[in-house]
């Protein structure tokens, strides 16, 4: 999750010849290194050995890039031909444009900031489709994590955003203010209807934990139904894959390590046999196929107060940012969990998480932070090192 800051969308396509190509360098050292594929117990087992994966059938490979929720997305798909890809390509763009316009917490016009704006709503108020989904979804992750995930943190994180700029921590009272406004029982959802309460002012619903994943999410579907079954979307840090590239049998993600303050996790390439990643115990490589990865942590936007470094994201139980510095990566089957697990296990650290992941399902954690002069690591849940989902 990261602080999304609008702009006009610029469109860049690159059209690769599938197949092998040179690893993607990153801005400090070389990324390229072999991934090995291995059958490992839970949800991203590999396939069983001796059973090769399915021929692809897409001979063109097309990447274009795309400003959307703030951030740069990438898609990268295999295509049939050229035109078909591109066709795919803008589409899944599109939609991604039309759900920020209603998710948008930046946007006063946005179906989202409408509704905050009603607050504390006179009668429910009935919301579309989408939005609907992403409130139910968004508050089953809150009653999951015992509140460390709340959709209605907005008033808290406008304060926080603000703190950040001004180096200064909230005065107790307006922290105490903002607190009052959030929490499970200011957001009442009638199922019946499609119809949503805000029942306290001052209100302000925030989905920058869950919006960017159910996004890509969509896109995926997107790209699908224009017969893409290989693909992936990068948002940024939020990552979602379909199917592998043809002759591979999954995508290779790298989640850089804790000290290169890159705390994203991207596409590495096609690796050359016998290269290995940084010795770096907070790095990591993923071998990923129908399934998500997304990064949280104080590496681009956290801050330090009174000596003190924090993340920008907010703990909704105390309104401060969660103290750093750390990173979580979350793998799970769609990005919508991986993104709001990610936030509400960062926000719940390695031990409190073990009881929320699996009450999630199918998601799996690494938390990466700095102790001292020792960057440590935990793993909870089935962490899928370097093998491939099967097909959801």
């Amino acid at each position: 999750m990261i602080d999304r800051f609008y702009s006009p969308p610029v469109r860049r396509w690159s059209r690769i010849p599938a197949g092998p190509r040179p690893a993607a360098r990153g801005g400090r050292g070389r990324w390229a290194w072999l991934a090995c594929i291995a059958c490992l117990p839970g949800p991203w087992a590999a396939p069983a050995a001796g059973v090769a994966a399915p021929p692809a059938a897409e001979g063109v490979r097309v990447r274009a890039t795309e400003r959307l929720m703030g951030v740069p997305w990438t898609i990268t798909a295999h295509a049939v031909t050229e035109p078909s890809g591109r066709e795919a390509v803008a589409a899944a763009f599109a939609e991604v444009g039309r759900l920020e316009r209603i998710l948008s917490d930046y946007d006063p016009t946005s179906e989202l900031s409408r509704l905050s704006a009603s607050a504390p709503t006179v009668a429910p108020r009935p919301v579309g489709p989408d939005l609907w989904r992403v409130l139910v979804r968004a508050a089953a992750m809150r009653d999951a994590s015992g509140g460390a995930f709340d959709p209605t943190v907005g008033p808290l994180t406008t304060l926080w955003r603000q703190a950040r700029r001004s180096g200064r921590l909230p005065a107790e009272a307006r922290l105490a203010a903002a607190r009052a406004a959030v929490g499970a029982d200011t957001l009442v959802l009638l199922p019946e209807t499609r119809a949503v309460a805000l029942v306290r002012p001052g209100m302000r619903l925030d989905l920058g934990g869950i919006g960017m994943g159910y996004a890509a999410d969509r896109a995926l579907e997107v790209l699908e139904r224009h017969g893409i079954s290989s693909a992936m979307i990068d948002a940024s840090g939020d990552v979602l894959v379909s199917g592998p590239p043809p002759g591979a049998e999954g995508w290779r993600i790298a989640v850089a390590p804790l000290r290169r303050r890159a705390g994203a996790t991207r596409e590495t390439g096609d690796a050359a046999p016998g290269d290995r990643p940084p010795a770096d115990a907070a790095g990591a490589e993923l071998v990923l196929a129908h399934s998500a990865v997304t990064t949280s942590g104080d590496a681009f936007q956290g801050v330090e107060i009174d000596g003190r470094r924090y993340s920008h994201i907010v703990d909704p139980r105390t309104g401060l940012g969660v103290a750093g510095p750390a990173a979580v990566t979350v793998v799970a089957r769609d990005c919508t969990t991986a993104d709001a697990a990610a936030t509400a296990a960062s926000v719940l650290g390695p031990d409190a998480a073990v009881p929320f992941l699996a009450a999630v399902g199918e998601c799996a954690a690494r938390f990466v932070w700095e102790d001292g002069a020792v960057v440590r690591t935990a793993i909870v849940g089935p962490w899928p090192t370097q093998a491939p989902q099967s097909p959801r």
